[in-house]
Formats: C-alpha cells, sequence, structure tokens
C-alpha cells in the first residue's frame, strides 16, 4: 500500500507542485485547504496532470475536528505542512493573524498527529529565519533572527518544533528553510497566481509582462552589491517540489529528522532578474527605482551544502528556466483554475 501523505494548504502554489512531484514518486495524497489563497480549480488542474482524481477536503487546519477526521478516515502516515499566511507586508499590518494562522496552526496540526500516532512532519520554514544576514553564502549555522512577524512566526515554529522533539523523540521533522521560489509547472497548468498585487519580485514582473500591472518598482539602488540593488537566492518551485520528496523519503526510512537550507546557492540581482524576465517575454519591461524599504537586507543566499550532504538535493533549474516556465504559465492562454 503507497504511503499517505496528508498535504496542508496543497492547493497552493508550492503545495500544488509538490503533490504533483509526490504523486509522480508513488505516494497518496490528500490535500487539506481552506482556499483563502488558493484558486478552487486547482485540484481539477492537478488531476489533468497526474491523470488521477484528488482527494480534497475543504477546512482550516486550526480546526482540530477537522484533522482528527482526516487522520481517522485517512490512516495518514506523514503530514507536509505548508498552510500558513507568507506576506511581509501584510504580517507587519496584522501580526496577530499571522501568530494565530502560523503558529496556532503548526501547534493544532501537531497535537492531531500525536493523537493519532503520526510524527513524520516536513514543515515549510523560510529564510527569513535569518534576518539580515552577517555572512554569505548562509548556512544552516547562521545566528537566527527575524525583520517581521512573519519571519518570527517561522522561527517561533521551528523553536516549537525543536521543543516538541526533545520532549518526545518518536518526532521525526525536516525542517525546510526555503529561500525565493519562483517559476511554474513545465505543462503550464499551475504556477503562482496571487489574488492580490504580488508581494513577491517575480510574480510582479510577470503581471508587468502580462500588461496588468504598468512597471516594476525597485526598491533601491544605492546596496553594496554588483548593480546596486537587493540580491537573493531563486529556487524553480519544481526542484523545491523534489526537495520535498526527498525530505518525506529522508524521515521514512531514517526516522530522523533534519534542518536544510533549499536554495540554489546563487544570488541575483532585482535588475538580473528582470533582465532575464524580459528576455524570456520578448521586450524590455519598465521599472522606476525607489526608495529601499526597512528592513531589506542587500543580499541572502544559501548555502546549499547540507541539503546535498542529507538528502541528496541539488537544485538543477538555471534563472532563464524559471523565468522562461513563469512566463509560460502567464503567456498558455490556458484558463486559470478559478
Amino acid at each position: 500500500m503507497a504511503t499517505r501523505v496528508l498535504l496542508t494548504g496543497g492547493a497552493g502554489y508550492i503545495g500544488s507542485h509538490t503533490y504533483v512531484a509526490l504523486c509522480e514518486a508513488g505516494y497518496e495524497c490528500i490535500v487539506l485547504d481552506n482556499f483563502s489563497n488558493a484558486a478552487h480549480g486547482v485540484p481539477d488542474v492537478l488531476e489533468k496532470i497526474t491523470g488521477a482524481p484528488v482527494q480534497l477536503v475543504e477546512g482550516d487546519v486550526l480546526d482540530r475536528g477537522c484533522l482528527d477526521h482526516i487522520f481517522h478516515a485517512h490512516h495518514i502516515d506523514a503530514v507536509i505542512h505548508f498552510a500558513a499566511l507568507k506576506s511581509v507586508g501584510e504580517s507587519i499590518a496584522n501580526p496577530l493573524a499571522y501568530m494565530q494562522c502560523n503558529i496556532g496552526g503548526l501547534v493544532t496540526l501537531m497535537q492531531a498527529m500525536k493523537a493519532a500516532g503520526v510524527y513524520h512532519l516536513v514543515f515549510s520554514s523560510s529564510a527569513s529565519v535569518y534576518g539580515n544576514p552577517e555572512a554569505l553564502p548562509v548556512p544552516e549555522t547562521a545566528p537566527l533572527s527575524y525583520a517581521s512577524p512573519y519571519g518570527y512566526t517561522k522561527l517561533a515554529c521551528e523553536q516549537i518544533i525543536a521543543q516538541a522533539g526533545a520532549a518526545d523523540p518518536k518526532w521525526a521533522v525536516g525542517v525546510l528553510r526555503y529561500f525565493n521560489p519562483v517559476g511554474a509547472h513545465p505543462s503550464g497548468l499551475i504556477g503562482e497566481d496571487p489574488k492580490d498585487v504580488p508581494n513577491n519580485l517575480m510574480p510582479y514582473i510577470a503581471k508587468v509582462a502580462a500588461g496588468e500591472l504598468p512597471q516594476l518598482s525597485v526598491f533601491g539602488n544605492d546596496y553594496p552589491t554588483q548593480d546596486g540593488t537587493g540580491v537573493r537566492d531563486y529556487i524553480h518551485v519544481c526542484d523545491l517540489a523534489a526537495g520535498h520528496v526527498l525530505s518525506l523519503k529522508s524521515l521514512l526510512e531514517e526516522n530522523a529528522g533534519h534542518l536544510v537550507n533549499l536554495g540554489t546557492g546563487q544570488g541575483y540581482s532585482v535588475l538580473e532578474l528582470l533582465d532575464a524576465y524580459s528576455k524570456a517575454c520578448g521586450r524590455d519591461l519598465p521599472y522606476q527605482i525607489v526608495e529601499r524599504r526597512p528592513g531589506d537586507p542587500a543580499a541572502s543566499f544559501a548555502d546549499p551544502q547540507r541539503a546535498r550532504d542529507v538528502l541528496g538535493f541539488q537544485a538543477s533549474h538555471s534563472l532563464d528556466e524559471m523565468c522562461a516556465s513563469s512566463w509560460h504559465w502567464i503567456n498558455t492562454g490556458a484558463q486559470k483554475p478559478g
């Protein structure tokens, strides 16, 4: 019988791509999503990609009764926890909602898992736990900090996981610190499609390329970087999805946790990303330089060595491939799931 995996937030951007990767690897997946930041048509699209119906539960990770029902009805073997709020700016404006969803959601989920006797968990963390990095590339041993309530929630969740593991050695948790996921599935059927004005750089550029937004605002061009704009580590979402499959496989085989960066180890500036997307869409995209945003680090990119050593993980997509896949998603003409 195939290993059954619960994906909380499984209809979202990273969750949907990981769903496809897990199905391709032979896992049986159950999706839990409240569709607060995912389109209701995503499960139908996932069925089209994988050729099999999606087992979907529409519900909230904060709903303990819903979780208990899922564990009882589906005999779950492991969980990948994506469900969380993820906008830095929104977290500053509404920190309590972020504490409730991100921290409360993890605690409720882990309580339900423990009650069901399920102790294998892959957790979506973030490079935001490094705050403003002191040295580059950033290793997992770097000092931890945060520059927003969102970053605080990810750091707090990591600490909760560590303390739960110290109290009960049955826990085997893979903590994955994402850098900057971008791009889309090669089918062009799933990708990043924020419901509001995007908070992240590539989806914003994509909307400029599609004519939905007039131009890109570049926040500062006087950083100590090669062209003065901020430098980040962008990782293709399909590489990121593959990292989750490797993390889950390791947990199930080794019955021991791990904490790794998921990035490429290569930093690209805002203008480099803009140039690569201009190449993908075939025209120069307009931008303006504006004031820096408070709290933005000049540069942040991963040291991915531990992920290679522990999981055998290696990102394989170039920046040009990331941009081309995003433009394919935007420009396929396929009806976006709604």
